[in-house]
C-alpha cells in the first residue's frame, strides 16, 4: 500500500497535517522584521535564501488568539501553490519541531465537515489525535490580497 510522507506540525493549541512536499524547510525561530500597517496575522517578514518571506500566524487567520513564540518555536517555510509567481514562499510560526508521518489510505478519519476555520480545509483524526489540514492556497491569497490593498 502506498503512503504519503507527511508532517505533523505543532501549533499553539492544535496540530497541522501537511504533505512533506509542501514544506521547503523548517528553520529556527528568529524575530521577524515588522511590516508597517500589518494586520495581527502578519507577524512580519524575514530573509530566507535571499528571498523576503512573510511570516503568518495561522491561529489568527483561523479565528484563534495570536501565538506566542517560545523556546521550541520554529518557522515552517512553505512552497508556493501557484496562486502568484510574485510570492514564492510563505511561512508559519510553529510551536515546535514537526514529526514525520507516513499516511496510508484509511489512516485518517474525517472529524468535521465544512470549515474547521477560514484557512483550514478539513479537521481529521490520526491515531486519535485531531489535526487540521490547512488550505495553503487561501493563506497565500489572504497575504496577496492584503499586500495589494484589498
Amino acid at each position: 500500500m502506498e503512503s504519503i510522507a507527511s508532517l505533523q506540525i505543532p501549533m499553539q493549541n492544535q496540530m497541522l497535517l501537511v504533505p512533506t512536499v509542501t514544506v521547503a524547510e523548517m528553520v529556527p525561530y528568529s524575530q521577524p522584521q515588522a511590516v508597517a500597517g500589518a494586520p495581527e496575522w502578519l507577524l512580519g517578514s524575514f530573509t530566507w535564501r535571499n528571498t523576503e518571506v512573510p511570516l503568518l500566524a495561522f491561529e489568527v487567520l483561523n479565528g484563534a488568539p495570536a501565538p506566542v513564540p517560545g523556546e521550541t518555536s520554529r518557522i515552517a517555510v512553505f512552497n508556493n501553490t501557484g496562486v502568484s509567481d510574485e510570492l514564492p514562499f510563505i511561512a508559519l510560526l510553529t510551536s515546535g519541531i514537526p514529526r514525520l508521518l507516513r499516511i496510508v489510505e484509511g489512516d485518517l478519519q474525517l472529524l468535521a465537515e465544512g470549515e474547521p476555520g477560514s484557512v483550514a480545509r478539513v479537521l481529521v483524526g490520526f491515531e486519535d489525535n485531531p489535526m487540521i489540514i490547512p488550505d495553503l492556497t487561501v493563506l497565500e491569497q489572504r497575504y496577496i490580497d492584503w499586500r495589494n490593498g484589498y
